[in-house]
């Protein structure tokens, strides 16, 4: 699978901003490494849905889905403390 691009739904993304900037910084360099392998980076599947996923990024976790067909990542959640 090639790289995927990187999307943020709505809240993903003003959750990613309100990030201090130094864990923004690794947080997206660790959503780089994650866009060449998503199935991969010790995610794990949400259910039994294999697109469907969430994992430890720099972290943070994300919930995010994965669409081959288009190669694009989308991230819904993000949660850090």
């Amino acid at each position: 699978m090639s790289r995927c691009r990187i999307q943020y739904a709505p809240p993903a993304d003003q959750a990613r901003h309100a990030m201090p900037r130094p864990l923004r910084d690794t947080f997206d360099t660790g959503m780089h490494a994650l866009a060449a392998d998503p199935y991969g980076h010790r995610s794990a599947p949400v259910r039994a849905d294999d697109d469907r996923r969430e994992a430890t990024v720099g972290g943070v976790v994300v919930r995010y889905y994965v669409s081959a067909t288009v190669l694009t990542v989308t991230v819904v959640r993000v949660v850090y403390l």
